[in-house]
């Protein structure tokens, strides 16, 4: 084999190398976004799992809260009393445990995003302000589970 064929065979087998070099870069990068994409879907899969079963415990929680508003002072310190008091706190903590956040209401802006308005007291003023929360709201991360239900005053 001569000096020339023998340097444009090393050219060729460079120039191979380095073709096969980054076709095999691009498939790394492939992988790696395919693996952050299905990582992304699984958490986001895994968020809407735990809306679904939020939405689904709500009403319970809607409830006990609604109880424990309307106990009578005299058995406020009723042990049966206390011990809905505490069921209605371990939802609360699971809730938190599973990523749930009750929505800010009473004293916020009206935000449509969070807030579905129920009734709207015109005091004559362009600022919409929440001045009752009639149900509450909730959110994991970004997404709204359910929107609070409240009363709004423009003033």
């Amino acid at each position: 084999m001569s000096k020339t064929a023998k340097k444009s065979s090393i050219k060729e087998l460079t120039q191979q190398i380095g073709e096969l070099t980054e076709a095999l870069q691009r498939e790394r990068a492939d992988a790696l976004n395919l693996q952050r994409r299905t990582e992304e879907q699984r958490a986001q899969l895994a968020d809407i799992q735990k809306a679904t079963v939020v939405r689904e415990l709500l009403p319970a929680l809607d409830n006990l809260e609604r109880a424990l508003n309307h106990v009578p002072k005299n058995l406020a310190s009723n042990d049966y009393v206390k011990g809905v008091k505490s069921l209605a706190k371990q939802f609360e903590q699971a809730f938190r445990h599973l990523g749930v956040q009750r929505l800010k209401t009473v004293g916020q802006p009206f935000d449509p995003r969070y807030h579905e308005a129920i009734s709207i007291e015109d005091m004559g003023g362009g600022t919409e302000v929440v001045c009752e929360e009639l149900q509450s709201g909730y959110r994991i991360g970004d997404e709204i589970i359910r929107h609070a239900m409240v009363k709004v005053k423009r003033s």
